[in-house]
């Protein structure tokens, strides 16, 4: 594959990002580099050199219980563990504590940031910017789906990424910033991970470790993935103030919306959700940050063409008229692979023993409304705990770090729906450009028709058996062809699986409950 590399190539190829990005106090420039990275990322083969002769690799800088691999949200574990008396470091390949993206969460949701002792309930609060009053969903040629209670939290990234860093600072652990991981060799009961610098004088240095956590995203060298969702978007500022489809209501986020069908085999999917202005406001702000994604299988991506983010961005900014209206001034961009498994192939596990993946780098998002932000937080807690209990053990094999993993039991069934985002490739172009839409209408009627309460529950991963089979039959009602379209998206042994976990989430269900 051929791709320019230098900025003004970059521009001339992706005129409508660079314009926006020229906004930006650095001319857009870091951000551009940026998405060139990921995007050549993600698309490498994914391997992880064993350092066989690591120990002649570099100055040796400590000897560590954990060392975590990326410096994003996945602070999280190194000021949990080192809360818990653990010696940590941190190593980065940009800059430690800073994200390009924005997040949205339900106050329940954030429960386990005060659980963890991390934060107090006061500077929880703190953290959410505004709380909108409803969410909707609305999918092209249809009504809207209205919904409270779902990622209805505006949640302020920068400072909760700095008040980690802080805690870390504070906490004694090792901040390694503009370090990537060359690769890593066993040795007796330690790890030896080598990282190279990224900026300056080329280097390399060496970590002991007991267990290496891996939090590097996307673009993990560990990492596999059966879906993949490019997202780009921004905080945007000027737009239209109202109460039309295409204005800003400061009231209300938008969690799923389509404006268009099948377009390029991809169908694309706007989220938006309100932010406060400049000037902090967030009654009056006519701020938003807006994303745009789709769902594909990995390995069609490269079928896609070359850059999938900065192509994105370029559709963004072109069609953007389409959802909503304004001047639209980008404040700030937003970008990311977010991979995820279907769950209907083995889920991955940890790669070796001493080697855990955590965030993104696992793939455990859910379909709809838990994916980088909300998979995190929901499970850091629970993981780090159990990374405590399995050092003080010593058991830090590849099955025990592994079973750390507990999911809600929804996602048996959940993580395939997302194939419904996902239009398959139809070499006989037989398929309906609106089937997505008649699809998720169908689904999001019935949900909506099941009352708010089981709407909310479902899009939180926190349904039974039962209710999920009341929810097919209600969409097989108001579109009898739902399935046979489903069925089409997925291979023989996808359905098989899909229908045996099904079985397996109803039968779970019904041994829970009490004999009468």
């Amino acid at each position: 594959m051929t791709v320019a590399l230098s900025l003004g190539s970059l521009r001339r190829q992706f005129p409508r990002t660079a314009a926006a990005f020229a906004q930006l106090p650095d001319g857009g420039d870091a951000a551009l580099w940026h998405l060139l990275h990921l995007d050549l990322s993600y698309a490498q083969p994914r391997e992880v050199r064993s350092m066989d002769a690591i120990r002649g690799g570099g100055e040796l800088l400590g000897d560590f219980d954990v060392v975590l691999a990326g410096g994003g949200l996945s602070l999280l574990y190194a000021a949990l563990l080192s809360a818990r008396g653990l010696r940590v470091a941190v190593f980065d390949r940009r800059q430690i504590g800073c994200g390009h993206r924005e997040w949205n969460i339900s106050r329940r949701e954030l429960a386990p940031l005060g659980a963890s002792g991390l934060f107090s309930a006061a500077e929880v609060e703190r953290l959410i910017l505004m709380q909108y009053q409803t969410g909707i969903c609305r999918f092209s040629g249809g009504p809207s789906y209205a919904v409270s209670g779902v990622l209805d939290c505006v949640v302020d990234a920068e400072t909760l990424l700095h008040a980690l860093r802080d805690r870390c600072v504070r906490q004694g652990v090792t901040l390694l910033p503009y370090r990537a991981l060359s690769g890593y060799t066993h040795e007796a009961d330690r790890l030896l991970v080598q990282v190279c610098s990224t900026e300056g004088p080329l280097r390399t240095q060496v970590l002991r470790t007991r267990l290496l956590l891996d939090g590097l995203g996307a673009v993990s060298p560990h990492a596999r993935f059966d879906l993949c969702c490019p997202t780009v978007g921004g905080v945007m500022d000027d737009l239209t103030l109202g109460s039309g489809p295409h204005e800003l209501d400061p009231k209300v986020g938008e969690i799923l919306v389509t404006t268009d069908g099948v377009e390029e085999q991809r169908q694309h999917i706007w989220e938006g959700f309100p932010t406060v202005s400049a000037t902090g406001d967030a009654v009056s702000t006519r701020r938003m940050t807006i994303y745009l994604f789709y769902y594909l299988r990995s390995d069609l991506l490269a079928q896609h063409g070359p850059l999938p983010l900065l192509n994105l961005y370029e559709r963004y900014f072109a069609t953007l008229s389409r959802y909503k209206r304004g001047p639209l001034t980008l404040v700030r961009p937003t970008y990311g692979y977010i991979p995820a498994y279907t769950r209907l192939r083995p889920m991955p596990s940890a790669p070796s023993d001493r080697v855990l993946l955590v965030g993104d780098a696992a793939g455990r998002h859910s379909p709809l409304t838990f994916c980088g932000f909300g998979a995190m937080i929901r499970s850091f807690l629970s993981i780090g705990e159990g990374v405590v209990r399995l050092l003080h053990d010593d058991r830090l094999d590849a099955e025990s770090l592994s079973a750390l993993w507990q999911e809600p039991p929804a996602l048996k069934v959940l993580g395939g729906l997302t194939l419904m985002m996902s239009p398959p490739l139809f070499a006989d172009g037989s398929e309906d450009p609106e089937t997505v839409n008649e699809l998720l209408n169908a689904a999001f009627a019935t949900l909506h028709g099941m009352g708010e309460d089981t709407y909310r529950r479902f899009l939180q991963d926190d349904v039974d058996g039962p209710t999920f089979v009341r929810f097919m039959l209600g969409a097989a009602e108001r579109h009898p062809q739902v399935y046979r379209k489903v069925l089409r998206y997925l291979s023989l042994s996808e359905s098989v699986t899909w229908l045996f976990r099904l079985a397996q989430l109803h039968l779970e269900r019904r041994s829970t409950e009490p004999s009468v």
